[in-house]
């Protein structure tokens, strides 16, 4: 097994062939973290790792005894109070007021696989020789609450998961204040910290900055993990590229509120943390009752930012994305919004159908629009039955005709919100989240549900199924475009609503499970206006989500190299739209916006039928090429080559598994003037292996081996502007290796 216990060193160590973790029972019964990184030889004891160094003006733990100071250790799972004045990762508010706890160690449990969570989305195993699983169970016998820290090495991921949870056995209720997933104590901080930020239509920017003295963090206090942070980080040594060095990546499994820093403490200690936000957090622990915490995952490496990326790629590809979607391909779409937004017809949609049918293109999704009088976004929502003044033969009519042209079916939902015009709302006021005789504010003048209320979820799973189970629908689109305010349910009482934020997620957790086990071969893509819950935790239920409501490509290039730290190439539904763009005004080949969606879920978002015949016949083509190479695009092993976050260029690179295939994507955001020689080394392939290259539009530029293009690079200097007027402003290329 990859997790050996040293019972006269007390101390654990889980490893592959990878990476090591090493955990230490302390002299107090405590936890203490020895070490997290590079696989090492296992053996009986690293006391020596151990540093309590004596320090002025420290705390101490014992009377008389000068040599063991929480406050001075690496710790697994800190609390605050007891000698260490460090951010705590769990906080237990007891009926007299007292957050001092003292969980001591009383047992564990070594076993093969890795259970599931409670009413959590998590990574799995599908045999249980896949991981292995570490359950450390503590207690404080003063509260008499168990605390149960779990952890699952993967054989074949440099990764481990962990989660906690907290089980009351006594008869007082308390209120657990703080609750993080994860904690680590490394033992320096000369780190990098990478954080992905933004806001709408530009979402998951990297930002990166060295860690200094004091607290570092992201969050999210919107009820959504937001298009402005996501819970997702990075510590990397200031050396680190996408090609070589140290680096640590903490995802959190979640899609609610969170919180993601580190902490520098006077000795450079770095205390990572990341989990539920403690802000506006409270769960009151009733008796016999329990409380689990999300999942996180944390994978190291020493092979640079690109193998980190992989990891997350393929354990959440393969070990969190499930169901029938989740090796499969996904179908090429045409979504019909930026095509007629609210002004639409049958005809007019089935014009659209037709044409996109003829063009190769496998999926048409209806976008908003289709239900009660929803003609604007300021009425109908919630009202999830058809407007058959639009659609006079309902969805299912529309459906089949859908089907009747050999396509699939998409349909549009928000199923989080209503209008205050609206049926639903008429009938359920009761519904929304709002603080009782306190102002309601309104986001595009719609309201959320309370998902908290298990009533109000049925009811909404009522009314969507329905229209699913009539309508014979492939595809759903499940939009949420507005955050949660004045936080409150009238459903709870006082001291439970701290609860509401993460009840509420739970709550659209479980509406989606529902609908799965109904519907288990519909393809769920998860949106929020765009990018705002593009998160591992959706990942869990929706196998792909719409990256960001831009879809201007040149956009693209930083919202989807940013969003590839963690997640797949797979989960990113990237579309080409309409030039000039939308959002940006801008005007963009018709190439380029292609050449940036194939590295995604692609699909169409435009009116073809106002395309030119030439560029009809492109669009044709690039429907050919991508049905010809989607398994690589979307499953293959993705390398960012050069960044728009630190180059003008852009270059990204997709392998096949078994390395007989490859494709790079190469972009020039502005033109430049009678430009420099540029080579471009090739990773990832097989350095025996002879490679034709080509452009993609059949262009041969010769064959080189595996090694001659990862040690030497291929050559891609191009004409540039001045005498030759090839290359533009918005410029991409596509190369293709395939071994001979």
């Amino acid at each position: 097994m990859p997790i050996k216990y040293h019972q006269k060193s007390r101390e654990f160590h889980l490893y592959n062939n990878q990476i090591s973790y090493i955990i230490k029972i302390l002299r107090n019964d405590q936890l203490g973290q020895l070490f997290f990184g590079q696989r090492v030889p296992d053996r009986a004891n690293h006391d020596y790792l151990v540093e309590n160094t004596y320090r002025p003006v420290t705390l101490y733990v014992d009377d008389n005894n000068y040599s063991f100071s929480l406050g001075n250790l690496k710790q697994e799972y800190p609390t605050y109070g007891t000698t260490d004045y460090r951010i705590p990762a769990f906080e237990v508010k007891q009926p007299n007021g007292s957050t001092i706890t003292n969980f001591k160690y009383v047992s564990h449990k070594i076993f093969p696989g890795k259970p599931q969570l409670d009413n959590l989305p998590a990574t799995y195993t599908e045999d249980d020789s896949e991981a292995t699983t570490l359950e450390i169970l503590l207690h404080d016998s003063l509260i008499n609450v168990d605390l149960v820290l779990r952890y699952t090495i993967f054989n074949n991921y440099n990764a481990i998961a962990r989660s906690v949870k907290f089980i009351n056995h006594s008869e007082n209720s308390y209120q657990l204040t703080t609750a993080m997933s994860l904690n680590l104590d490394l033992p320096d901080d000369n780190y990098d910290w990478l954080q992905f930020s933004g806001a709408w239509g530009r979402e998951r920017q990297l930002k990166a900055a060295h860690l200094r003295p004091g607290i570092q963090a992201v969050d999210s206090t919107r009820g959504a993990s937001s298009h402005m942070e996501n819970p997702f980080i990075i510590l990397k040594r200031p050396h680190t590229d996408d090609f070589q060095g140290e680096a640590y990546g903490f995802s959190l499994i979640y899609s609610g509120n969170f919180l993601a820093q580190a902490e520098v403490d006077p000795y450079k200690v770095t205390r990572v943390q990341i989990g539920i936000n403690p802000f506006h957090f409270s769960w009151k622990l009733n008796p016999q009752q329990s409380f689990q915490t999300p999942e996180a995952v944390m994978v190291y490496t020493h092979n640079g930012l690109n193998d980190l990326s992989q990891n997350f790629h393929r354990l959440y590809q393969q070990r969190l994305v499930r169901g029938y979607w989740r090796d499969r391909q996904r179908p090429i779409l045409i979504n019909n919004w930026e095509a007629t937004y609210f002004d639409f017809t049958e005809e007019k949609l089935l014009a659209l159908a037709k044409t996109a049918k003829n063009l190769g293109i496998e999926l048409f999704v209806l976008d908003d629009g289709w239900f009660g009088k929803r003609t604007t976004e300021t009425a109908g929502l919630g009202d999830w039955w058809v407007n058959r003044d639009r659609l006079p033969d309902g969805i299912s009519g529309l459906s089949a005709k859908i089907h009747d042209l050999g396509m699939m079916f998409g349909l549009w939902f928000e199923p989080e919100m209503t209008n205050k015009d609206s049926d639903f709302y008429r009938q359920h006021p009761d519904y929304i989240i709002e603080t009782p005789k306190r102002h309601a504010s309104q986001g595009r003048k719609q309201y959320v549900l309370d998902f908290s209320r298990p009533e109000v979820v049925d009811y909404v799973y009522q009314l969507m199924a329905k229209v699913l189970r009539e309508g014979k629908v492939d595809y759903v689109k499940w939009d949420m475009n507005r955050n949660i305010t004045e936080c409150f349910s009238t459903a709870y009482p006082a001291d439970q609503q701290g609860e509401i934020f993460h009840r509420y997620i739970l709550g659209v957790y479980h509406l989606y499970d529902r609908l799965i086990h109904e519907f288990p071969k519909i393809l769920f893509e998860s949106c929020a206006s765009g990018g705002g819950r593009f998160d591992a935790g959706m990942l869990y239920y929706a196998p792909q989500a719409w990256t960001s409501d831009d879809s201007d490509a040149i956009e693209r290039l930083k919202i989807q190299t940013g969003t590839s730290y963690c997640y797949p190439i797979s989960s990113m539904g990237a579309h080409v739209s309409v030039s000039p763009n939308e959002q940006l005004q801008r005007q963009t080949p018709l190439k380029t916006r292609a050449d940036v969606a194939y590295f995604g879920a692609f699909g169409y978002e435009l009116d073809l039928n106002t395309l030119s015949p030439e560029e009809l016949a492109q669009v044709k083509r690039q429907i050919v090429f991508m049905k010809e190479h989607r398994q690589l695009f979307q499953f293959g092993t993705f390398y960012r080559l050069k960044t728009p976050f630190e180059s003008n260029i852009v270059a990204w690179l997709v392998v096949s598994p078994d390395k007989k295939h490859a494709i790079m994507g190469y972009f020039k955001i502005l033109n430049d003037v009678n430009a420099e020689y540029r080579l471009q080394r090739i990773p990832g392939l097989d350095p025996l292996a002879e490679y034709h290259v080509k452009e993609e539009a059949g262009n041969i530029i010769g064959s080189f081996s595996g090694s001659e293009l990862a040690k030497i690079g291929l050559v891609t200097t191009d004409a540039s502007a001045g005498e030759n007027k090839e290359t533009t402003d918005f410029y991409s290329k596509l190369f293709t290796f395939d071994a001979q």
